[in-house]
């Protein structure tokens, strides 16, 4: 189980990582003429830098407390957080009909879910 937690936290760091990145350091018109980014367009450049910075402090806050042993209560209470930001991942491409993209939210915040639960759990057993 333990592993399974570890292999899907990184999974997730992954993706936070890499939305987290584009989001803070590419140029809004650039995400605006991406696949799924068409959001953007309508979302100031500041909020979109915003989710950026947010996304790359969840790549850590899903893997570095654990790692450290600092906080590692950190680790669910992050993907808590993940699954809340997917919930308006979701919302944002269903108005813009990105059915695709949805679902792939979808199947983040589930992962998210599930190292919430396993995390949550290991401190209480």
């Amino acid at each position: 189980m333990d592993l399974a937690l570890w292999i899907t936290a990184g999974l997730l760091a992954a993706v936070a990582l890499t939305g987290g990145v584009s989001k803070a350091f590419v140029r809004k018109e650039k995400l605006a003429a991406a696949p799924g980014g068409e959001w953007t367009a309508g979302a100031g450049a500041g909020f979109v830098k915003s989710l950026g910075v947010l996304e790359l402090l969840a790549a850590a806050g899903l893997v570095l407390p654990a790692v450290t042993g600092i906080a590692p209560v950190l680790v669910p209470v992050t993907a808590v957080c993940w699954v809340l930001l997917m919930v308006g991942a979701m919302i944002t491409h269903v108005r813009h009909g990105s059915a695709g993209f949805v679902a792939l939210n979808l199947v983040y915040l589930a992962l998210a879910a599930f190292v919430a639960w396993g995390r949550f759990g290991s401190f209480t057993a």
